[in-house]
């Protein structure tokens, strides 16, 4: 009798250990998931050819955050030119919404674009990622303002905050960034809605970097608009059929740059 109380009480310690070790797991993953690195899934073309519709990434929190005493070990930094960050976009009209560009303008920075070349302080950048307007290509002809930024006409798809804002900062035909801001560009320049069309990226809005691809997926360019619950239903059950010959193998563990 005493040698079967005494396995009831081992069976039920090694229980209780489990649930310790999962719950151990679980505040583990949430501290990760919230402070240090979260996953995101590319919607959009903005970024091509960084960043491909249906690439998931692993970003980083703490690279960009604020330095704190109380954790010294995590190597902090400033945004730099050319950085990618994940940000909130910072505009009321769509609150909420994450989305990814290329920091190509700091604090002080004098930015135009000239037929799709950007200048920065004068000087024209080496960007061999991004895509210029080809008048042979009837999906990259020319646009002033897209393509002039900051010296075409305003353009319609402008925000309204940022319609009544962008003449402020214009001086000699160049947009200066201002204290606390980032210009965020996509390299799909002449295919993005970014900080031409909706403002300046604050600071305190930037999430964190995308560090690499850990799965790209071949996702159609509508498929972020298929919101409803049957069409959700209908690609997870395309990508369980598909996984293997649609899976883009080679883009795992891509370090983006």
């Amino acid at each position: 009798m005493a040698k079967i109380v005494q396995e009831e009480q081992e069976r039920k310690e090694t229980l209780l250990e489990s649930i310790s070790g999962m719950a151990y797991v679980l505040v583990i993953g949430l501290f990760v998931l919230t402070f240090v690195a979260q996953n995101f899934e590319i919607p959009s073309p903005s970024m091509v050819p960084t960043l491909l519709i249906g690439d998931h990434v692993l970003v980083d929190h703490a690279a960009f955050a604020p330095p704190a005493k109380w954790m010294p070990l995590i190597p902090y930094q400033s945004i730099r030119h050319n950085d990618v960050v994940v940000f909130l976009k910072p505009n009321p009209e769509s609150p909420d919404l994450i989305l990814v560009k290329r920091a190509i303008g700091l604090p002080g920075d004098r930015i135009h674009l000239r037929h799709g070349i950007l200048y920065r302080n004068g000087v024209a950048q080496n960007e061999p990622q991004i895509s210029v307007p080809d008048d042979s290509d009837p999906a990259h002809t020319y646009e002033p303002f897209r393509d002039d930024f900051p010296s075409g006409p305003a353009d319609a798809l402008m925000t309204a905050t940022w319609a009544n804002e962008w003449q402020s900062h214009v001086v000699n035909g160049e947009l200066v960034v201002p204290d606390d801001m980032i210009l965020g560009l996509g390299d799909n320049r002449v295919g993005s809605l970014d900080s031409r069309f909706w403002g300046f990226i604050p600071r305190k809005a930037v999430l964190g970097r995308p560090l690499f691809v850990y799965w790209s997926f071949m996702t159609p360019e509508d498929q972020q608009y298929k919101t409803s619950a049957g069409e959700r239903v209908a690609f997870f059950t395309h990508v369980v059929i598909h996984f293997f010959d649609r899976t883009r193998w080679k883009r795992t563990f891509h370090r983006i740059v």
